[in-house]
């Protein structure tokens, strides 16, 4: 009986990795993006470093007169995060978000339908219109608001007197903070329907037609057409409108500091970003409003941190 001997085959060689030598090819990249990088650094990194330099800082008034800022660590953050304004205003801030981007992102979707149905000519003066609402700066926006809410001369206050029962001259919008949010909310969600509008038709625009026809004749209605097929296709979209969206509404300030200005309460009815201002500009705390503002961006990173995971993956693909 015969036997055969096995004989294990030597271990192939390891495949020589690529080389990792500097190259000009290599360099000629980072040499176009050195100036945006230099840019980028001194903009945004420099307040950045000093925003950070405040915080762990008792920085006051008197050291703009040159008095050295004594370190104090995390003094500052202990102080915002035990102090119970900072969470009410931290709530009032993520509530209003909340209105406004559920507001935007819905009236928007409809304004894009809308756009897709319309004729040419209609279409036309409707993206005009959008465009003027969107170019509009936020200051004079808020101007001719302002005016419209009026107590004693407002249109708003005198088309309700002449469409309803009651008289509503006088009335104040703003010294009540519900409605004080209701109107800041109308003009947040003015101004942002006009962008997540045309994001939203330029998508719709790039579904296949041929799938919706199909399904209409399988006797989709148009309700599951949208949810079922145009939804779907433009779901990344949504993705990048509702994160943009939570973050510039969460850091609105325009809007609620001239609103206040008009008439509103500041106690009842500052958001985040007002509140970092107040505490800065017009108290002189500038070492716990920087602490103020990176926990604040600490936040932002955290909201974004969703969409940029996904982006990365989309790209891995």
């Amino acid at each position: 009986m015969s036997t055969t001997t096995l004989q294990a085959a030597p271990p192939s060689a390891p495949a020589p990795r690529a080389s990792r030598a500097i190259t000009p090819a290599r360099l000629l990249p980072w040499l176009f993006l050195a100036p945006s990088l230099a840019v980028l650094a001194v903009i945004t990194g420099y307040p950045l470093v000093r925003m950070l330099w405040l915080s762990v800082h008792e920085y006051e008034r008197a050291q703009l007169l040159g008095v050295p800022a004594p370190f104090v660590g995390l003094d500052n953050y202990t102080a915002t995060l035990t102090d119970g304004r900072f969470w009410t205003v931290t709530a009032r801030s993520f509530a209003f978000m909340v209105v406004c981007v559920a507001l935007t992102i819905t009236l928007g979707t409809l304004v894009a339908l809308l756009l897709m149905k319309l004729g040419r000519a209609l279409r036309l003066v409707l993206s005009v219109g959008l465009l003027l609402a969107w170019a509009m700066p936020p200051l004079a926006a808020m101007l001719v608001w302002g005016w419209m809410f009026d107590t004693q001369y407002g249109v708003v206050n005198h088309l309700l007197t002449r469409l309803t029962s009651t008289s509503w001259t006088g009335h104040p919008w703003l010294i009540d903070p519900l409605s004080f949010f209701a109107v800041a909310a109308l003009v947040v969600v003015w101004g942002a329907i006009p962008f997540v509008a045309f994001t939203l038709y330029a998508g719709f625009t790039q579904v296949p037609g041929e799938v919706i026809e199909a399904a209409q004749l399988d006797g989709a209605s148009a309700r599951q057409r949208f949810f079922g097929i145009q939804v779907p296709y433009v779901r990344s979209i949504y993705v990048v409108l509702v994160v943009l969206s939570m973050i510039w509404d969460l850091k609105v300030f325009t809007q609620i500091f001239v609103l206040q200005g008009i008439g509103g309460i500041k106690s009842e009815t500052s958001t985040l970003g007002v509140y970092i201002y107040e505490m800065g500009m017009a108290q002189g705390h500038y070492g716990a409003a920087s602490a103020i503002a990176v926990i604040f961006t600490v936040i932002m990173l955290v909201i974004s941190a969703y969409y940029v995971r996904a982006t990365v993956k989309e790209e891995e693909l």
